[in-house]
């Protein structure tokens, strides 16, 4: 069995920064890409920002140059950094990853955690 806990969302003012964390735990073989979702206040899904295994990042544009993923694969975990936090990144933000759970299993399978509340006002 797989998890993901997310920790690390909580109150901030905007301009303000915030690191947010996942851990994955549980019978895993590798991580493929992981992924930062988020859902706002309006329900509304989106992705927020990509690693590859490769270390290859990819943004969401309204996080650009604000949001750092990175990637601890020793530590099976996963970190998105936040700076000039604004009110519209308040949401919900989910850790979402990949994961082979067997060497006799080359497919992945899609796994969440159960979310993290960033609220940025002042």
């Amino acid at each position: 069995q797989v998890q993901l806990v997310e920790s690390g969302g909580t109150l901030v003012q905007p301009g303000g920064s915030l690191r947010l964390s996942c851990a994955a735990s549980g019978r895993i073989f590798s991580i493929d890409t992981m992924n930062w979702y988020r859902q706002g206040p309006g329900n509304t899904s989106e992705l927020v920002a990509t690693i590859t295994s490769a270390g290859i990042t990819n943004y969401a544009d309204s996080v650009k140059g604000r949001f750092t993923i990175s990637r601890d694969d020793a530590k099976k975990m996963c970190s998105l950094e936040m700076n000039s936090l604004k009110p519209e990144d308040t949401a919900i933000y989910y850790c979402n990853a990949d994961i082979r759970i067997s060497a006799f299993l080359r497919r992945t399978s899609s796994y969440w955690g159960q979310g993290t509340q960033v609220t940025v006002s002042s």
